[in-house]
C-alpha cells in the first residue's frame, strides 16, 4: 500500500518490515542508520554486533564486530563522501571513523574522559560537509557544536546552554547543505537552528516537537524527524513540502540515492522503508 507523506511528488511505498534478520533475531537497541553510495545500510545498534549492514533490498550483508568494548554506546552514524562510516560513542566521548568493512581508522576526542563546552561530552551527532570540515553536535554533557578539520585538527566551537539564538538544549542531529550552512537539531527547545559555517546565527524553524534527526539529501531536500512522531520534508530555506505521521520513534533517518527513505525506529526496534513513488520528471 502507498503511504502519502503530504501532498505532490512525496508519495511513498511504506515497507516495515524491510530487514531481513536471521530467523529468531531481532535488533538490538536500535540508534541509527546511513547509507553509502552503494546504497548498502548501515544500522548502528547498542548491543550484540554494533553495526548491520544491508543491501538496498534488506538482505544482511555482514556484521561488524565489537573489539575490546569499542564501540561503546552507540548513538548516530554517518557516511561520509569517501564512504568512510562515522559512528558516535556517546558514553564514551569519541567519534570513530570506519572504513566500510568495520576496520577502525580513526577517532576523535580522549576515550572516556568528558570535557566542559570542549570535545566532547556525550556526543550526540557528526557529519561531514561538503567542505571535507567535521561537524560534531555534542549534544548531552554540553550545548556545543564542534567542527573540525578533515584532518582531526579543531578549528572551533560555539553554543552555550540555554534557548535563545544560538544557544541550544541537547543538540541532537547536525547536518551541513552545499552553500555551508549549517543545521542543528535542537531537540530539547523544539527547534532546528540554522548557522554559518563558523557558527553565526541565521534562523530558526520552531515547528517540532523535539526534533531528533535532520538530514539533507543530494537534491539538498531537509528531512526532520520529531517526537510527534513524524517526518517532515522541507527546502534549506525552511518552507515544509511535506508532512506525515510514519515512524513511531524515528532516532535518525536517511535516504538513498533512489531518494527511499530509512528510519531507525527506536519504538518499534526496526528499520523502516519508504521507497519513494516517481509521481512526474524530476
Amino acid at each position: 500500500m502507498a503511504t502519502t507523506i503530504g501532498m505532490g511528488d512525496y508519495i511513498y511505498e511504506y515497507q516495515p518490515e524491510w530487514a531481513k534478520l536471521p530467523a529468531g533475531r531481532g535488533f538490538q537497541g536500535i540508534s541509527g542508520v546511513a547509507v553509502d553510495s552503494q546504497d548498502r545500510v548501515y544500522v548502528f545498534q547498542r548491543q550484540g554486533p554494533p553495526v548491520l549492514v544491508f543491501d538496498r533490498d534488506g538482505n544482511l550483508v555482514s556484521a561488524w564486530e565489537r573489539r575490546d568494548g569499542v564501540p561503546a554506546d552507540a548513538h548516530h552514524i554517518h557516511v561520509g563522501p569517501d564512504d568512510s562510516v562515522y559512528l558516535v560513542d556517546r558514553d564514551a566521548h569519541q567519534v570513530l571513523r570506519y572504513s566500510t568493512h568495520g576496520e577502525l581508522l580513526a577517532s576523535l576526542g580522549t576515550r572516556r574522559r568528558a570535557a566542559l563546552q570542549a570535545p566532547f561530552n556525550h556526543p550526540a551527532d557528526i557529519c561531514v560537509a561538503p567542505s571535507g570540515d567535521l561537524f560534531v553536535a555534542d549534544g548531552y554533557g554540553n550545548s556545543s557544536v564542534h567542527r573540525f578539520a578533515a584532518d582531526g585538527s579543531h578549528i572551533t566551537s560555539f553554543g552555550s546552554p540555554g534557548s535563545g539564538p544560538g544557544q541550544f538544549r541537547v543538540p541532537h542531529s547536525i547536518r551541513v547543505s552545499h552553500d555551508g550552512r549549517v543545521y542543528v537539531a535542537d531537540r530539547e527547545n523544539n527547534r532546528v537552528q540554522v548557522f554559518t559555517g563558523d557558527g553565526t546565527f541565521l534562523e530558526q524553524w520552531t515547528d517540532f516537537k523535539c526534533p531528533m534527526g535532520v538530514h539533507i539529501d543530494a537534491r539538498q531536500t531537509v528531512y526532520v524527524t520529531d517526537q510527534v512522531p513524524r517526518i517532515s520534508i522541507l527546502n534549506l530555506d525552511g518552507e515544509l513540502l511535506a508532512r506525515g505521521r510514519t515512524f513511531e520513534y524515528a532516532h535518525q533517518v536517511y535516504t538513498d540515492s533512489r531518494g527511499d527513505i530509512y528510519g531507525a525506529d527506536t519504538g518499534s526496534q526496526r528499520v523502516q522503508k519508504l521507497v519513494r513513488v516517481k509521481t512526474g520528471p524530476e
